[in-house]
């Protein structure tokens, strides 16, 4: 199920807000032009679906939204418990960054969790299967897909380059760590 706790950023213990509902979740978010929302597409592909299946089932929604973003290209990440490399990547993911372009990401299957400061606030959005999710450039986040992750997500790309981050130093993340 998905959902968003909100804390003070010096209380990662209670959160101050706890919502599930998504129309709840989107306008909490929008609140700091983050973009979520639930995708019902009638045809959802197989978790072992190529990624030219993946993309095809979703095409009517990406056209549209490349089109609104300016977006270039898509892509699909499939990363599972036995993803070589995944606890590289995921402490890549941890320590909190921003990005020039938004950060675009479409639950397909799975669910991982894109976790926001912004304002004195740290926001932690759980996103599961038909989460769509766009944090705009600039603002400090990071992502956890978990120690055992399980989880297909389209990548939606401005930059030819893929996702390029720049490390903000904080050691926020490590202080709010994912609950599970």
């Amino acid at each position: 199920m998905s959902s968003l706790n909100v804390y003070a950023d010096n209380n990662p213990g209670t959160p101050i807000i706890h919502l599930t509902d998504p129309k709840r979740i989107a306008s909490e978010l929008a609140a700091i032009n983050v973009r979520f929302e639930r995708w019902d597409s009638p045809v959802v592909p197989p978790r072992t679906a190529s990624e030219a299946e993946v993309l095809d089932a979703y095409r009517p929604y990406l056209d549209q939204l490349m089109g609104e973003t300016g977006a270039g290209s898509a892509d699909v990440l499939r990363v599972g418990p036995d993803t070589q490399g995944w606890a590289q990547a995921r402490s890549k993911y941890l320590s909190e960054h921003v990005h020039s372009e938004d950060e675009v990401r479409f639950f397909v299957h799975g669910q991982g969790d894109f976790i926001m400061h912004v304002g004195g606030r740290v926001y932690d959005v759980r996103c599961t299967a038909g989460d769509l999710i766009s944090v705009p450039a600039g603002i400090p986040h990071w992502f956890d897909g978990g120690e055992t992750p399980d989880f297909v997500t389209l990548r939606v790309f401005t930059n030819p380059d893929g996702w390029i981050a720049q490390y903000t130093g904080s050691d926020i993340a490590v202080r709010f760590p994912v609950e599970a």
